[in-house]
């Protein structure tokens, strides 16, 4: 059950969109083991002239930019799927947008069980639930 959240530093796409979207699904499916049924993705832009890095656009230095925060329940990964998560979103998304800034960002939030879930419930008590099946 992730909720991911991506910002581009690009002019609106549909068809970036969509390839920048499926992107995230195979990973988050793929690689962090994520049910594609549970799994909403928003995508956000942010042109080139208002991304800033070291005090310059990504404009005026002729790179792309992105930032994708991704709430998943805590514990629910190892360190290495998370670090393999990181790196292929990293290149994939090179491959999106074309040169890449290095500060661009993947935050994978662990979050509590009993902090967030989902249709009401919180994952805390949907686990309490499965152990009494």
């Amino acid at each position: 059950m992730p909720i991911l959240n991506l910002t581009m530093s690009a002019e609106p796409n549909a068809q970036l969109t969509e390839q920048a979207a499926a992107l995230l699904m195979r990973h988050t499916q793929g690689i962090l083991h994520k049910a594609p049924e549970l799994t909403a993705i928003a995508i956000q832009y942010v042109p080139l002239q208002q991304w800033f890095v070291d005090g310059k656009t990504m404009a005026a230095q002729r790179k792309a930019s992105f930032f994708l925060d991704i709430k998943i329940s805590d514990e629910t990964n190892t360190a290495l799927e998370k670090a393999a998560y990181i790196d292929a979103i990293y290149h994939g998304m090179a491959e999106l947008l074309g040169p890449l800034h290095e500060v661009s960002y993947v935050h994978i939030d662990d979050a509590r069980p009993a902090a967030w879930g989902w249709g009401g419930i919180t994952q805390q008590v949907r686990a309490v639930k499965r152990m009494a099946m």
